[in-house]
C-alpha cells in the first residue's frame, strides 16, 4: 500500500492531528520487523502471560486492565496517572485546575475518560477505596521523588507498602526507578522485593523506567530520552518483572556512544543498535525501546509529557508513533487533567480513538 492511500484511509481528524507527517508517521515500514515481537491484542494475557510464574491473581488483575473502559479487550491501555501532587509539587501542578486538589475528581476523570486504570496515590486510593475499587482498576504508586528536600535530589523513597495498596483493593502497584542515578542500585532493589511481594499478594506491576544522570545531558543533547539508554532501562526493568513498562518517548538515539567518545567510558554497546535495528524515524526509535521490554511480552506504555499549547496533536502523535512501533497504549496525564474535566475527557478519547482505528496498524 502506497503512501498516499494509506494517508486517505484514516480519518479527517487524524490527518489533521498529524498534519504533514502523516504520510511519514502512517506508512513507515520498521526496520525491526514486526514478526519478531509480541503484539498486543485481545488475547493478549491469555497468549502471553499465562506461560509465565504469574499467578492467577495476577493474571486476573491484567486482565481486569486490559478489560477495562474504552480500550477494553484490544490489548491497548489508556491510562490516567495523577502523582504530579508529590513529583512536581501540588501547587504547580493544579493551580491551572484546582479541582484536582480534590482526588476524587482525579478518579472521576478516569472513568468518564473511558481509562483502563487510575493511577496515582496512597493518599487519594485511600480517602476513596471503597466508592471506586469496584468502579475502575487502581494502580496505586508506591513511590515518589517528594521534591521538598533542599536542595533537590533525583531519589525515590517508598510512600507506603504493597500490603496497604493490597487492602486498598489495588489491582496493580507502580513504581519508578531513576536509572543512573546516584541512588538507582537501592531503588532496584527496593522496587525488585515489592514487585516480588506484589505479585505474591495477586497483584500487576508497573515501572516508570526514567533516567536521572547529569551526564546525561552532553553537547547540547539531552539523552535522557536516547532510544539506546531508555531501551536498556526498560530491559532493566522488565528483568526485575515489571509487566507493564512506562517510558518516554524518545527523540534522538546515540547515548552510549556519545557518553564513550574521547577518554570516557560508559557501558557497553554494539553500533548495529543505530544500523541495523533502528534509524532515526521516530517509530524505529520507540520499537528499540519496544525490543527491549523482552520483544513486548511486558507491554511498553509510553508518557503523554507535559501540557502545551498543542496537547491534542501532540497526544495523537505519540499514540500514533507508540502503535505503530508495537507498543501497548498511553499514560497521560497533565495535558489530561490541567484543562477543564470535559476537554481532559476529549482529549483521552482522541488517544484511545487511534487505538481503535483499524487503519493505524503496526509497522
Amino acid at each position: 500500500m502506497s503512501a498516499s492511500t494509506t494517508a486517505i484511509r484514516v480519518s479527517n481528524a487524524l490527518s489533521q492531528y498529524l498534519g504533514a507527517e502523516a504520510e511519514s508517521l502512517l506508512a513507515f515500514k520498521a526496520k525491526v520487523d514486526r514478526s519478531l515481537l509480541q503484539l498486543p491484542g485481545p488475547d493478549f494475557v491469555e497468549r502471553v502471560w499465562s506461560h509465565s510464574d504469574r499467578n492467577p491473581q495476577v493474571l486476573r488483575n491484567l486482565q481486569a486492565m486490559y478489560g477495562h473502559g474504552r480500550l477494553a479487550n484490544t490489548g491497548y491501555m489508556s491510562i490516567l496517572p495523577v502523582d504530579q501532587g508529590i513529583e512536581h509539587s501540588a501547587g504547580a501542578s493544579f493551580a491551572k485546575n484546582p479541582i484536582y486538589f480534590d482526588g476524587e475528581n482525579i478518579v472521576k476523570l478516569a472513568i468518564e475518560g473511558g481509562c483502563n486504570a487510575c493511577a496515582t496515590t496512597f493518599g487519594v486510593f485511600g480517602s476513596l477505596s471503597r466508592k471506586y475499587a469496584h468502579r475502575i482498576p487502581f494502580l496505586v504508586k508506591i513511590n515518589h521523588n517528594e521534591l521538598l528536600t533542599y536542595p533537590n535530589k533525583a531519589d525515590q523513597i517508598m510512600f507506603g507498602t504493597v500490603e496497604e495498596a493490597w487492602n486498598l483493593g489495588a489491582a496493580a502497584v507502580g513504581a519508578t526507578i531513576y536509572f543512573g542515578s546516584e541512588e538507582s542500585s537501592r531503588q532496584i532493589v527496593d522496587v525488585a522485593r515489592a514487585f516480588a511481594r506484589a505479585h505474591e499478594l495477586g497483584m500487576a506491576t508497573v515501572l516508570w523506567c526514567y533516567l536521572r544522570n547529569s551526564a546525561f545531558k552532553k553537547d547540547g543533547k539531552d539523552f535522557h530520552v536516547a532510544a539506546d539508554l531508555t531501551g536498556q532501562a526498560n530491559h532493566l526493568g522488565v528483568t526485575i518483572q515489571a509487566d507493564i513498562i512506562k517510558q518516554k518517548l524518545p527523540e534522538i538515539n546515540g547515548g552510549f556512544e556519545a557518553l564513550n567518545m574521547g577518554s570516557s567510558s560508559y557501558g557497553k554497546f554494539d553500533k548495529r543498535i543505530y544500523t541495523e535495528l533502528c534509524s532515526d524515524h521516530p517509530i524505529d526509535l520507540c520499537r528499540y525501546q519496544v525490543l527491549n521490554c523482552y520483544a513486548g511480552r511486558s507491554g511498553m506504555i509510553n508518557s503523554g509529557g507535559a501540557s502545551g499549547a498543542n496537547d491534542f496533536a501532540d497526544a495523537v502523535r505519540t499514540a500514533v508513533i507508540n502503535k505503530r512501533a508495537g507498543g501497548s497504549g498511553l499514560i497521560t496525564g497533565r495535558k489530561a487533567f490541567q484543562r477543564p474535566m470535559s476537554e481532559g475527557i476529549k482529549l483521552l478519547n482522541a488517544i484511545q480513538d487511534v487505538y481503535l482505528d483499524s487503519s493505524v496498524t503496526v509497522a
